[in-house]
């Protein structure tokens, strides 16, 4: 029996790819240069099912495009906003994300970005690597500590509460502010305190850590009004999405001292990043890496591909959005 064939949009990990291989004729696009929607839309009259990443942006008018021969896409990544999922239900589009690999490892680059704005990590490799250090100074790159000091979580899912678990190893005060309270056992296993408004939270929240879904209703929550909530000299850290903050209200905070530090992952517009984060010394850039660890990468991949094996056998995806 011919194997069912499918197109990957990007190169991903050996092992995911050898597992795709095993089942499926794999089409692999490579990742120089990146695949184009026209590409993804071509192809994808030859091929079964896509499984894309979060760069493949689905919207509305790109799935009315998808031929009438792909009932399944499955996405790379726990992140849907790139997805048009209403359009893909009205065209039967089955959809389904990897929502478990990323937990731990994003949670990781939340708590290094945390203790390296603290500390002023990054300032500090930057005087090493300009050659610019004149050696041990009293009050050289004073930071601060983390222990004793207020963390509030915006989103309390499983990043989140992963986040909170390696927060309390340092010694910090979780708060969390979610739509969904959590229950009772998961609230006593961080020692984690409920706030009913992100107001509330924001009050108190001398360390802030964004890592909400982006929605209507949470793009661009991040401005000069939320800032203003915030204790004075609070540091920021977003492993979320980009477009959850309102990049011209953060960088005139930062630029300011009403924020002392912004730790961030993600950006609007990636990779083409606002210009005003470039100079900015009190910044912690990571370029994504959020999930780029082995064992998360495997996992997404283990997972985009389950919901591709449930499609194809009749099932309901796992990981199922649409």
């Amino acid at each position: 029996m011919a194997k069912k064939k499918i197109l990957i949009t990007w190169p991903l990990p050996e092992a995911v790819m050898a597992r795709a291989r095993e089942s499926y004729d794999v089409i692999v696009h490579g990742d120089d240069p990146k695949i184009t929607i026209d590409e993804m839309i071509e192809t994808a009259k030859s091929v079964d099912a896509i499984l894309i990443t979060l760069n493949e942006k689905c919207r509305k008018e790109v799935i009315e495009r998808i031929p009438e021969n792909i009932k399944c896409i499955s996405t790379f990544s726990i992140g849907f906003d790139h997805i048009d999922l209403e359009a893909c239900k009205a065209r039967g589009i089955k959809v389904g994300n990897a929502p478990h690999g990323v937990t731990v490892a994003t949670a990781e680059i939340a708590m290094l970005l945390l203790l390296g704005s603290a500390r002023r990590a990054s300032e500090g490799e930057r005087m090493i690597r300009a050659r610019s250090w004149p050696g041990w100074q009293p009050l050289q790159l004073v930071g601060q500590r983390l222990d004793g000091k207020a963390l509030g979580i915006y989103g309390f899912g499983k990043i989140g509460q992963a986040l909170a678990q390696r927060a309390r190893g340092f010694d910090m005060k979780i708060h969390y502010f979610d739509i969904y309270r959590a229950k009772p056992e998961v609230e006593a296993k961080y020692d984690a305190t409920y706030h009913d408004s992100l107001d509330s939270l924001l009050a108190v929240s001398q360390f802030f850590s964004i890592n909400a879904p982006s929605t209507p209703e949470t793009r661009y929550f991040f401005n000069t009004s939320v800032i203003e909530k915030l204790p004075k000299g609070a540091i920021v850290v977003n492993t979320a999405r980009g477009d959850l903050v309102n990049d011209a209200d953060m960088i005139a905070a930062l630029k300011s001292g009403r924020l002392a530090y912004a730790g961030l992952d993600v950006f609007a517009g990636e990779p083409n990043i606002n210009e005003g984060y470039y100079d900015l010394e009190n910044t912690f850039l990571f370029p994504h890496l959020g999930s780029a660890a082995v064992e998360a990468r495997n996992q997404m991949g283990y997972e985009a591909l389950d919901n591709i094996d449930a499609f194809f056998a009749g099932k309901e995806m796992p990981f199922k959005l649409a």
